[in-house]
């Protein structure tokens, strides 16, 4: 089922905040209650504590961001000279989010593999390359790294273990850390500042020089396993346990590294707010980099009491998302049970970033149902718009059904200005998109409906049109005005996937929605079905390209697809494919376009092939 909304208009959060022994005292008492021991020894807390890893219209907010960032470009003479090239596929024109590979028109920044490259788009040459991993056993060679771009500065963002240097920080085993590493790119690449903190890495959103990172960390409590005793034995020494925390077991420690000079810090109570609704023992904490800097320093913390999962920014707000399905999901989902409605509250914590130092922890709000991803988020003229899918989406007889909430931004809430319920019963949400004032819904289970639902009165919403397709999107894409693109499945009758297929829509009418046409590739997926990164659309030559993996046994392969897209059909340019000893190294991820030069990226190298024939114009292999 697609949903099309016309938008209604959103809402504001709030702004409790606690005093360092409020907070510690509160989240005392909170795992106090929790400290039960099980037949496990104490693993009842262990479970409570640990650390979860969970793997474009310009909206008003966006503007000034979107300013930013072209002052900022202005300023730099040579990038005023360079051709016109893509970005990286955002949710919002004008907030950057990490991603592989990074471009400003002049070089490509590559960071795979613990290793940094950066290439020369006009010569098509390898000029820099730094390999940041101290050995093969270092985080930064198998972590999973991300960068962002400013001028002449590039920030790598990485999850993983602390490294050995960083091991003089007490922690408990299996604790992790997010690290950053501040690199000038000017000449040579070089590391001139690194940060590391408690915690795993959420996201990251960068406007013009300035970067946010969210951050999630736990309490470092170790609590012991304990074979023999009673169960009150065992709660009694959890509890010891917590009662003997001090503030630095509880707040994340962080180290900074600049000209060797190496300094360490806790971020200070003072530094968060508490949230009226309990979600959890860990800590949202927002850093703040000026990416222009000589290095990066504090990071400026400001944080929440709360855990955190799913990050969205329009450029002026920074939400936080967080459910609790985590705790729930795997029994309910073993014992087909209904969730409690208690459990299917969606906390949203929003952060006030309009200017640049540290933000503003503006309030929180909450909606029933939980998201699919941050496309499921979108702010729009004083409004937050959120789709959430609530009820039991597995075993034979779902009841699930689909809701699109309007929050009205009013001071420290968020309410409700209006929603629309009930769409896709039996159904959950594959795919949201919000452009301007209008938001798009993907639900499926079997065959797919296309609704279109009219939100331009936050009270009095309506559903306008219907379409019937089968298959569904998982990714929607804004093209020229009236047309989306979509990326997902094609599907039998009987909801059975039988390959990735590209649709176009033309959502001009809202009482009548058609898709104009249809791309289908037989056994294959996509990484753009569920990564939007990985999805390119050049709109100056109407190309669209995006990875794909063909499984079928005499026609089996990865490459990147090239379609071109007009006003009414989808036809196909070709493919691209990277060679490799390795078949795994040669999948293409990521794609670019700089001048007529359409750039794609593998495990194996770096490719740059003429735009209108894709033939080959230079391979850069490092596999």
């Amino acid at each position: 089922m697609y949903v099309v909304a016309g938008a209604a208009e959103p809402a504001r959060p709030a702004r409790p905040r606690g005093a360092r022994r409020a907070v510690q005292a509160r989240r005392v008492r909170l795992l106090r209650e929790r400290a039960g021991a099980d037949e496990e020894g104490g693993q009842g807390v262990r479970r409570a504590v640990r650390l979860r890893w969970r793997r474009r219209p310009l909206a008003e907010g966006a503007r000034a961001a979107a300013g930013a960032a072209q002052d900022s470009a202005a300023g730099s003479a040579a990038r005023e000279q360079a051709p016109s090239y893509s970005g990286t596929n955002t949710h919002e024109a004008g907030v950057d989010e990490p991603d592989l590979v990074k471009t400003d028109g002049r070089r490509i920044v590559t960071f795979q593999q613990g290793v940094v490259r950066v290439v020369d788009a006009a010569s098509r040459r390898v000029t820099g390359e730094l390999d940041l991993a101290t050995s093969q056993d270092d985080p930064v060679r198998w972590g999973d790294g991300t960068l962002l771009l400013h001028g002449d500065r590039a920030l790598l963002l990485i999850r993983g273990g602390w490294p050995a240097a960083a091991r003089d920080i007490a922690r408990p085993s299996g604790a992790s850390s997010a690290r950053l590493m501040l690199l000038d790119i000017a000449g040579a690449p070089k590391k001139i500042s690194e940060y590391q903190v408690d915690g795993g890495l959420v996201d990251a959103r960068q406007v013009g020089g300035t970067a946010r990172v969210v951050v999630r960390s736990s309490p470092r409590l170790e609590f012991p396993w304990r074979e023999h005793g009673t169960d009150a034995q065992r709660t009694a020494a959890n509890r010891r346990i917590i009662d003997k925390a001090t503030a630095e077991d509880w707040f994340p420690a962080y180290t900074v590294t600049t000209g060797g000079t190496t300094t360490k810090g806790l971020v200070g109570c003072e530094r968060y707010s508490r949230p009226a609704t309990y979600s959890g023992t860990s800590m949202v904490t927002v850093l703040s980099f000026d990416l222009g800097a000589d290095g990066l320093g504090d990071g400026d913390p400001v944080g929440v009491v709360a855990d955190g999962d799913t990050v969205y920014s329009n450029g002026a707000s920074l939400y936080v998302a967080n459910d609790q399905r985590w705790r729930v999901m795997g029994w309910l989902q073993r014992s087909n049970g209904e969730p409690k409605p208690e459990d299917e509250i969606t906390e949203i914590y929003r952060f006030d970033i309009s200017r640049s130092g540290r933000p503003a922890y503006v309030g929180a709000g909450s909606v029933r149902g939980w998201l699919i991803n941050q496309y499921a988020m979108s702010e729009w003229d004083g409004h937050l718009r959120v789709a959430t899918t609530s009820g039991r989406t597995w075993g034979e007889d779902p009841k699930s059904s689909s809701t699109v909430y309007v929050l009205r931004l009013a001071g420290e809430t968020m309410p409700e200005a209006g929603k629309i319920t009930g769409l896709g019963k039996g159904e959950r949400i594959y795919a949201v998109r919000f452009a301007g004032t209008t938001g798009y819904v993907v639900t499926f289970r079997q065959t797919d409906p296309l609704y279109t639902v009219d939100l331009s009165s936050p009270a009095k919403p309506r559903v306008a049109g219907e379409l019937k397709i089968t298959g569904y999107s998982a990714y929607l894409h804004p093209a020229e005005p009236g047309r989306v693109i979509g990326v997902g499945q094609e599907a039998s009758e009987q909801g059975r996937v039988q390959g990735t297929q590209v649709s176009l829509f033309d959502v001009s009418n809202l009482d009548s929605p058609a898709r104009l046409a249809q791309h289908h590739v037989k056994s294959s997926h996509s990484e753009a079905e569920y990564d939007p990164h990985a999805f390119l659309y050049w709109p100056q030559d109407r190309l669209l390209v995006m990875p794909l993996s063909v499984w079928e046994r005499d026609r089996g392969g990865n490459g990147a697809l090239v379609l071109r897209i007009g006003d009414s059909a989808i036809s196909e340019v070709g493919t691209i494919s990277h060679k490799s000893r390795d078949p795994g190294l040669g999948l293409i991820r990521r794609s670019l376009v700089i001048g007529d030069d359409l750039w794609t990226l593998s495990e194996s190298g770096l490719m740059a092939t003429n735009m209108s024939t894709l033939d080959t114009r230079a391979w850069l292999t490092w596999s």
